[in-house]
């Protein structure tokens, strides 16, 4: 995990970024000094057309999010991810109706 302070300048505020790959975990508020975690990482953020610096020491206490999420297999053959402590899963049954047999079954 990386933790990085944008420099863009302009619209953009000194915020804070908590990163695993390019899903944006937590962030740190310009001026705040609690961070925000997210319950489900931000897919897909993007670096492109701003400026960060890394920051050292990495202000976020919690780096590494323990999980009891397990894989499943679906009637169709492919895998989902089910976490029963969040009560989530990423199967289109879920996404489209906020429930699905895998959750129900295992959690």
């Amino acid at each position: 995990m990386e933790a990085v302070r944008e420099i863009t300048g302009g619209l953009f505020p000194a915020h804070i970024y908590l990163l695993d790959g390019n899903n944006l975990v937590s962030y740190i508020k310009k001026g705040d000094t609690e961070p925000f975690y997210f319950k489900n990482p931000i897919k897909g953020f993007s670096k492109s057309g701003r400026k960060f610096e890394a920051v050292k020491p990495n202000p976020f206490k919690h780096t590494k999010k323990e999980s009891n999420a397990i894989t499943v297999k679906g009637s169709n053959g492919k895998e989902y991810t089910v976490d029963p402590d969040a009560q989530t899963c990423n199967c289109p049954g879920f996404t489209f109706r906020g429930a699905c047999k895998h959750l129900a079954s295992n959690g």
